[in-house]
């Protein structure tokens, strides 16, 4: 298998959903941050592709088609040079209500003590402990690497449209949708140029979602 779709929008902006959304088109499987959970020996591995260390591409992706939300957003340059046939899917949002969430949820990733707290509890609560390689990568990739450790307001949402724009002037228009969840199927199917699903639109990873998984 090899990646070709690449999901450059930023977490909170539907990312999950559409993870969903394009597994359902048939380019099954897709990579989210929910898989480091599944493979937390992957977390050296994204660590390595941040210092600009060769990886291995194959044993990272191996059965998936797809890949999108953190840390893939921040890293996305990288997954085209590596898949240039892959089309891209910059996922948007208005700046104040993305913060208004990404402040409620990927902005609030646990540390210090509450996060030794967590690796004490997920030694007696093994779906606990799939949430921690996904804290790990959030905040040296999101927290520290994208925002620099400025998580006031008027910084954060700076990196946000500066980093929508990056993807605006890197990716070749004739592979690149910028698209809004809210559109539902048909741009999206379009784009990919697979028929439109007869079911509802995905929604998931809600803020509860979210705030849940971190609770368990």
């Amino acid at each position: 298998m090899t990646i070709k779709v690449i999901g450059a929008g930023f977490g909170r902006t539907g990312t999950a959903s559409l993870k969903v959304a394009v597994e359902k088109l048939g380019f099954s499987k897709c990579y989210h941050s929910e898989s480091l959970g599944e493979h937390p020996e992957h977390k050296q591995i994204w660590f390595d592709l941040l210092a600009g260390k060769p990886i291995n591409w194959d044993a990272l992706f191996a059965g998936y088609q797809g890949a999108m939300g953190l840390p893939t957003t921040i890293l996305y340059r990288e997954l085209m040079n590596q898949y240039p046939k892959a089309k891209v899917i910059l996922t948007m949002r208005d700046p104040e209500r993305w913060y208004e969430s990404a402040s409620q949820t990927i902005l609030q990733m646990p540390s210090g003590p509450q996060l030794a707290m967590m690796r004490v509890v997920s030694l007696f609560k093994p779906e606990l402990k799939k949430v921690l390689p996904i804290i790990a990568v959030g905040r040296k990739i999101g927290m520290e690497y994208f925002f620099n450790n400025d998580l006031s307001k008027e910084h954060v949402i700076k990196r946000f449209q500066e980093h929508n724009e990056q993807v605006r002037q890197t990716v070749p228009p004739d592979k690149l949708l910028i698209y809004e969840v809210k559109e539902g199927w048909a741009p999206l199917c379009e784009f990919l140029d697979v028929p439109i699903p007869e079911e509802p639109f995905p929604r998931t990873n809600t803020r509860e979602m979210f705030r849940s998984r971190l609770s368990k």
